[in-house]
């Protein structure tokens, strides 16, 4: 055979097709992981939220009771924090870190000072777990709020310094410095935990363990935060009705046209500034009463005499 010929027979010889990565994959089995994938991404803001709440809500309400004592105020905190987050889900939702949204809005508010005037929450529940757990948690609530915050931060959920300065709305050699603090203060307390790993680990796995607060469903959350909203509007809209109210009535009312204050009187040739009725001195009291007295008034020599 020539090698005209050997070309012409390797050139009319079919292929074998490439393989492409549709073919690579079962026809069968394709289907089903597209929808498992499908499935995977929630396809409205309600799923959303739901997966946002089931994933975040168990250790914020575990982290809330870490700064607060109190399972209710942890409770109380995860709630409202999640119901700010439904009423600006178009924000949250699109932030590079939803669960620190979030986070931010639960630890502050159960930080909050104004907690202390609410006899419900004057006093910190009684710590529970063994006895290291109880010795940290006492020393963590005897931290001022900032170092216990900061605290959690850093060692609890293991977050840089620069991530818990700009959390906390603080400086980072302030947040260090607190740190610093902070540790100091448990290591003193509970001499185990001053080595820095150490506390580190234990701080871990409280804010990161499972929570023994209860809490309510996401169908619940979402039901509140829509109906705090719904209460806002009807108490602005009832705020701006009273105030459109005494406006309109102060309109009516008020003078159309200028009126000049009263000048205050002068006594003119030691005649007093005549302002209203006197008190009657005793000399002036008798002469009235012989006034009344008398049948005519008058002067005597007007009044007719009987002889």
């Amino acid at each position: 055979m020539t090698q005209g010929t050997m070309s012409e027979a390797q050139a009319t010889e079919p292929s074998e097709p490439a393989p492409t990565p549709d073919s690579a994959t079962d026809p069968e089995t394709a289907p089903e992981a597209a929808a498992a994938q499908a499935a995977a991404v929630p396809a409205t803001p309600v799923e959303a939220f739901d997966a946002l709440y089931a994933y975040a809500a168990p250790r914020l309400a575990e982290q809330a009771y870490l700064l607060c004592g109190r399972r209710r105020l942890a409770r109380e905190a995860v709630e409202v924090a999640f119901h700010r987050a439904w009423d600006r889900w178009p924000e949250v939702a699109v932030d590079r870190d939803p669960v620190g949204w979030v986070r931010a809005e639960a630890h502050q508010y159960a930080l909050s000072p104004w907690h202390r005037f609410r006899p419900a929450h004057r006093h910190p529940d009684p710590a529970t777990g063994n006895g290291r757990t109880r010795e940290l948690r006492t020393a963590l609530l005897e931290l001022p709020p900032p170092y216990r915050r900061t605290l959690l931060l850093f060692d609890g959920l293991g977050m840089g310094l620069p991530e818990v300065a700009a959390e906390t709305e603080a400086s980072t050699p302030a947040a260090g410095h607190r740190l610093l603090h902070a540790r100091a203060a448990v290591a003193a307390r509970i001499p185990k935990f001053a080595d820095a790993e150490e506390l580190h680990t234990r701080m871990a796995e409280l804010a990161t363990g499972r929570s023994a607060t209860v809490l309510p469903t996401p169908h619940a959350v979402r039901a509140g935060g829509e109906r705090r909203v719904r209460l806002w509007t009807r108490g602005t809209v009832a705020l701006t009705a009273l105030i459109v109210t005494a406006t309109a009535f102060t309109l009516a009312t008020a003078p159309t046209r200028y009126e000049p204050p009263l000048a205050p009187g002068e006594a003119v040739g030691g005649v007093p500034v005549l302002s209203g009725p006197q008190q009657l001195t005793p000399k002036d009291e008798q002469l009235r009463a012989r006034l009344q007295a008398e049948p005519m008034t008058g002067p005597p020599r007007l009044v007719p005499s009987p002889h």
